[in-house]
C-alpha cells in the first residue's frame, strides 16, 4: 500500500479489543479521515430507524423462513414502528457496501468494520487489519467503557460476535475470524494500541518526495 496515491485501510475488529481507537489513532497519524459512527449515522438516515434497529437487523440470523418473510409486500399504510420490520440485512449489506465503495473512489481513509475487508477487496491500493484480544481483556475494557458488570459484558461480546460474524457470512461467504481475510493480524493482548498504530504504519513504504 502506498500514501502518495488515493489508499484505504479497513480494521475489522472485535468488540473490547481496542480496534476502533487503533482506526482513529492510524487515521490520525496520516491525516486522513476514520469512517466509523459517520457510516452508522448515514445508514440511520437512509432507513430512517434508529442505530440500535440497524445493529438488530444485521444481527438476525438468515434461514428460509427469513427469506421467505422478506419477500412479502407490506402494508402501504403501516407506520414508522413497521418501517423497521420491512428492512432486511441484504438491504442494509447493499447500502452499506455501495457507502463505502463512495468513500474509497473518493478520498484516502480509514474504515472500521462493516465488512469493509471484504466490500473493498478489489480496491488497488488497500491495507486490512483484524484486531483482536482474549475474551478477559474485551470483558475488562467492555466493563469500564460501558459501566456493565461482568455478566452484562460477556453477555454482550457474546451477542455481539455471533451477529457480526452471521452477518458477514451470509453476504461474504466467509469469516470475519478467518485471518486470510487480511496483511495484518494484531493481537492487543500483546501491544497497546500506540503500539499496534505503529505496526501498521511500519507496513506502509516511505514515500520519497
Amino acid at each position: 500500500m502506498r500514501t502518495d496515491e488515493k489508499f484505504v485501510i479497513t480494521i475489522n475488529r472485535e468488540i473490547g479489543s481496542g480496534g476502533c481507537t487503533i482506526g482513529r489513532k492510524l487515521a490520525e497519524k496520516l491525516g486522513v479521515k476514520f469512517y466509523n459512527k459517520t457510516l452508522l449515522r448515514q445508514l440511520t438516515e437512509h432507513f430512517q430507524v434508529s442505530p440500535e434497529q440497524i445493529e438488530r437487523i444485521k444481527a438476525r440470523k438468515r434461514n428460509w423462513w427469513t427469506e421467505l418473510s422478506e419477500m412479502i409486500s407490506a402494508s402501504p399504510t403501516l407506520g414508522f414502528s413497521d418501517k423497521y420490520d420491512e428492512i432486511t440485512s441484504r438491504d442494509i449489506y447493499e447500502v452499506e457496501s455501495k457507502i463505502l465503495k463512495e468513500i474509497a473512489e473518493n478520498e484516502s481513509c480509514v474504515i472500521a468494520g462493516r465488512s469493509g475487508f471484504f466490500v473493498l477487496k478489489d480496491h488497488p491500493n488497500k491495507l486490512s487489519v483484524f484486531v483482536h484480544a482474549p475474551l478477559e481483556k474485551r470483558i475488562a475494557r467492555v466493563m469500564r467503557k460501558q459501566n456493565l458488570s461482568e455478566e452484562e459484558a460477556s453477555a454482550l461480546i457474546a451477542k455481539i460476535d455471533e451477529g457480526r460474524d452471521n452477518y458477514t457470512k451470509s453476504f461474504t461467504g466467509t469469516s470475519r475470524y478467518d485471518v486470510r481475510n487480511y496483511d495484518l493480524v494484531l493481537n492487543t493482548d500483546k501491544i497497546d494500541e500506540d503500539e499496534a498504530v505503529e505496526t501498521i504504519l511500519a507496513l506502509i513504504p516511505k514515500t520519497v518526495d
